[in-house]
């Protein structure tokens, strides 16, 4: 199972050449992150766990395949799944789709397009001495439903 998220393509996200700007989509890739925080445990949640539980996801490899236009004024839908919930990191894989399009923009694009493909890899750490730790159970509780075994071997 993923989750996802929607985000627009603001003014902001994109380049001269009227497309995403491609290290936005690692910030997509990291709002989808927060929002699953934010809907599994309500509120400022992934704010909680940094600053009361003092445990960080810092990546430590993050790679992404381009794979489609995204314009300002589009809508994506960023999806998540985890690869592997190790004991000191997190696989994590991200899609991007265009799901929705501004019509008047281009009246022949086609509203749903696969835009992106992402990895980000976390290790999990204690941010008081930023050193790697087991996941701690609570989180592995909440990210499990995620895990896709598919994803590791591909």
């Amino acid at each position: 199972m993923a989750f996802a998220t929607l985000l627009p393509v603001r003014f902001a996200d994109v380049d001269h050449a009227g497309i995403v700007y491609y290290p936005r989509f690692f910030h997509f890739f990291h709002l989808c992150f927060e929002d699953l925080w934010r809907a599994r445990l309500g509120g400022a949640a992934y704010a909680e766990l940094l600053d009361r539980d003092r445990v960080g996801f810092p990546a430590v490899r993050a790679e992404c395949d381009f794979r489609g236009p995204l314009r300002f004024g589009d809508t994506a839908e960023v999806s998540l799944a985890i690869a592997r919930l190790g004991g000191k990191s997190i696989d994590f894989r991200y899609q991007v789709w265009r799901v929705a399009a501004p019509e008047a923009a281009d009246p022949g694009r086609r509203a749903r397009l696969h835009c992106a493909d992402g990895r980000v890899v976390t290790a999990v750490v204690d941010l008081a001495r930023f050193v790697a730790i087991p996941t701690p159970a609570t989180v592995s509780a909440l990210l499990a439903d995620l895990v896709d075994p598919a994803l590791a071997a591909g």
